[in-house]
């Protein structure tokens, strides 16, 4: 096992890490920018290291830092949680050659699967559905053309190097494609260098549920049931379930077998996520895997009574696993607090939080790096917390939730608890009723 890990991400995720290390004995390192000084992954790790200023591309994202961190610390192994560098391919390889355990996906599955293209080819010769479209790259306009016009439209165009909805348009007619693909291929240039698109038909209407999987070093993949993520803005998840109120056992048991099949066909070590999107017919397609953690795995831990993160480690230290497969017990729910205005278009709401109390109570938990005097910075995503709650129904899960948002206080910034309060005593969502497009008719 690991003597030291050092945890290369900063917020609620470096925390959440670090618990999990000290309850399996492991030494921490903290790394944290000149903004994080006073975060609480960095009091409790057993060692911290400024790895640069306020912004990302600074700090966080800068590779040689951190592995000078790991360096001067002799940590073994590093966990990068989710966002940063957890997916980031040269990171995985470098720490490689510098004999530091990434505990994460290879550089070459990383690769594999972040190129969406390239994801997709792979994932059709293993057998698991994909949405209609482009077999890979679209080289040309009027390649892209030709392809809307075999699949029919409406149809999506997205970067291939893309992810947090940039780079994507929907072109729901012939005459609308040539500005869209411009457009898509500005935005994916700008944001990841890269301004290479593929073409999806776009299903009207689905549900976005994705399977959490777990492979090890001897080739063994097992699933551990789905979490519905379709309720989101921008393509930013806002609230996400396990199990999905839209499952049923022998959907579930086929997008299971689907997401094994996807872990083995790259050859999977890790927690991972294969995500699908599910028509109302329930059939399935694959959109993406996530090489890493994700935001949302408390809600598969409380279902399944796992510690991912431990999983995690264990797998990255080469230990076995059972290959079981794992079902629902119990019905679980995250609602992610933003420090962000939801009156206001969502605008982030930086600032110094001057009073705090957390919700408490059986099956209540918290996930968050925040207390009462902390100042939010401006540089990071606006996440700040996490808030799950577990029963034994759906029913419960959501009164459980109200209730624990109507404690939640969080004063001197604006935060999304509005509109999650809101969200629970919604008819459609109290139904289970709800696609990926629920917030464009949702009021608060």
């Amino acid at each position: 096992m690991f003597k030291k890990i050092l945890i290369a991400n900063r917020g609620e995720i470096a925390l959440r890490v670090l618990r999990t290390c000290k309850e399996m004995g492991i030494k921490t390192v903290a790394v944290y920018s000149e903004a994080d000084k006073d975060s609480l992954h960095v009091n409790f790790a057993d060692e911290a290291v400024c790895i640069g200023p306020p912004s990302g591309a600074e700090s966080y994202l800068k590779i040689p830092n951190i592995i000078s961190a790991a360096e001067i610390t002799n940590a073994d192994a590093i966990h990068p949680g989710y966002g940063f560098l957890s997916e980031n391919e040269q990171f995985s390889k470098i720490c490689l050659e510098n004999k530091i355990k990434f505990i994460g996906a290879s550089s070459e599955m990383i690769k594999n699967m972040g190129d969406k293209a390239n994801a997709k080819s792979t994932m059709k010769n293993a057998g698991v559905p994909v949405i209609p479209g482009s077999d890979g790259i679209i080289e040309t306009l009027e390649d892209a053309k030709e392809i809307a016009k075999e699949i029919g439209y409406p149809v999506m165009i997205k970067a291939s190097a893309g992810g947090g909805g940039k780079g994507m348009r929907v072109v729901n007619k012939a005459n609308e494609l040539s500005s869209a693909w411009s457009s898509a291929k500005k935005e994916a240039l700008a944001g990841f260098g890269n301004d290479d698109m593929y073409m999806e038909k776009l299903l009207i209407d689905p549900r976005h549920i994705e399977i959490q999987i777990i492979g090890d070093s001897k080739g063994r993949v097992c699933h551990l049931s789905e979490r519905d993520c379709s309720i989101q803005r921008r393509h930013q998840k806002l609230l996400e379930e396990a199990p999905s109120p839209f499952m049923t056992d022998k959907l579930r048991e086929a997008m299971g077998k689907a997401a094994i099949k996807a872990g083995e066909a790259v050859k999977y070590e890790g927690v991972g996520t294969i995500e699908f999107l599910v028509d109302k017919n329930r059939k399935f397609y694959f959109m993406e895997m996530n090489t890493r953690i994700q935001v949302e795995h408390p809600v598969t831990e409380e279902v399944i009574n796992y510690d991912l993160i431990r999983e995690q480690i264990k797998v990255a230290a080469g230990i076995k696993i059972s290959g079981k497969n794992y079902t629902p017990d119990l019905h679980a729910i995250e609602c992610r607090i933003n420090a962000e205005d939801p009156f206001n278009n969502f605008m982030p709401s930086p600032g110094k939080i001057t009073n705090l109390y957390l919700p408490g109570g059986h099956g209540v938990r918290t996930d968050t790096h925040v207390y009462s005097g902390y100042v939010i910075p401006p540089y990071y995503d606006s996440m700040i917390a996490k808030l799950i709650t577990v029963a034994q129904t759906r029913e419960e899960a959501i009164a459980k939730m109200h209730r624990a948002l109507s404690e939640f206080v969080i004063e001197g910034v604006k935060t999304t608890i509005p509109f999650h309060l809101k969200l629970m005593k919604n008819e459609s969502f109290v139904k289970g009723d709800y696609t990926i497009n629920f917030m464009e008719n949702f009021k608060l």
